[in-house]
């Protein structure tokens, strides 16, 4: 049997992987509330006979998901060859990358009192090193990379729904993000603009308390000298690398708009993109506000 002659052409697969300790038993949970087929701790080499085994027992394959992590032992090395062999075999797959920062971790380690699998006689952290340098050619591989560091179990089911659910003729899906730098730039930004070439409305008193989705605020914001040829070449330079994803086959990307605390103008700029980008052929949008609320 030739590759384009797999009997597993046009099923659809999601490959859950990442560092251990980054959310992947609730992306797990997560997937099967939104209707995947998930199945734990498979190794990879159990993929494709998992797919034809679906498949021939019922008319038509639901949506699986697999979580592959160094559970699998040696089995995990083999991980990469497995995607290419599937991905040439005509499966769509996708595959999700967890990652969170060292210290969050080391945090999450110790709070549930469990050794890293790679950790052997060192420390959480020298297994926590071993495991990224293992992982590094497949985080590269990656469609999706999802940095849980500041996300709650809550949040990140929240995120694999705005992901993974089901999104009708959608095949990109768009999320265009507002932050503030002072919080840092959102790790999992695809584009990233900087808004603070444009006036602070915090320092104009009756606009200080107000947001950027509050028409005064955006009225502000957007009739700013050169905001208008701003979004005319941003519209157009968005729109030629969203066209390149669709080539790609990319599924998700984020577009982070920032200022610098994440509440004026960022938020009116993402709102305004954000309501431009509506109605891309194949394009589903949302906007998100990351830092709106804080202080």
């Amino acid at each position: 049997m030739t590759p384009g002659e797999s009997q597993t052409a046009g099923s659809e697969l999601l490959v859950v992987t990442g560092m251990s300790g980054a959310g992947r038993s609730t992306v797990a949970n997560a997937l099967e509330d939104l209707g995947w087929f998930v199945v734990d701790n498979l190794p990879p080499q159990m993929v494709q006979p998992l797919l034809q085994i679906v498949e021939a027992s019922a008319p038509s394959l639901p949506r699986i998901a697999v979580v592959i992590d160094l559970r699998g032992g040696s089995l995990f090395s083999n991980i990469d060859a497995q995607l290419d062999l599937l991905r040439s075999s005509g499966v769509l797959v996708r595959l999700l990358f967890l990652e969170a920062s060292d210290g969050i971790l080391v945090r999450r380690f110790e709070q549930v009192r469990r050794p890293h699998p790679l950790q052997s006689d060192g420390t959480i952290l020298d297994g926590i090193s071993a495991e990224r340098r293992r992982l590094k050619s497949t985080r590269d591989k990656a469609d999706v990379i999802i940095d849980t560091s500041d996300l709650n179990v809550h949040q990140l089911s929240t995120q694999i729904g705005d992901y993974f659910a089901e999104a009708g003729a959608a095949h990109l899906q768009l999320t265009v993000m507002s932050f503030g730098f002072k919080y840092g730039i959102p790790l999992d930004a695809d584009m990233v603009a900087d808004m603070r070439f444009l006036p602070n409305p915090f320092w104009v008193p009756e606009l200080r308390s107000l947001t950027g989705k509050d028409s005064e605020v955006a009225d502000y914001v957007l009739g700013q000298p050169g905001f208008d040829n701003f979004l005319h070449g941003y519209l157009e330079a968005l729109q030629s690398v969203i066209d390149g994803y669709q080539r790609e086959n990319k599924h998700h990307a984020i577009v982070a708009i920032g200022c610098t605390g994440g509440k004026h103008r960022s938020v009116a700029v993402a709102e305004k993109i954000g309501l431009e980008l509506q109605g891309l052929d194949g394009v589903a949008v949302q906007v998100k506000h990351r830092d709106l609320g804080k202080e």
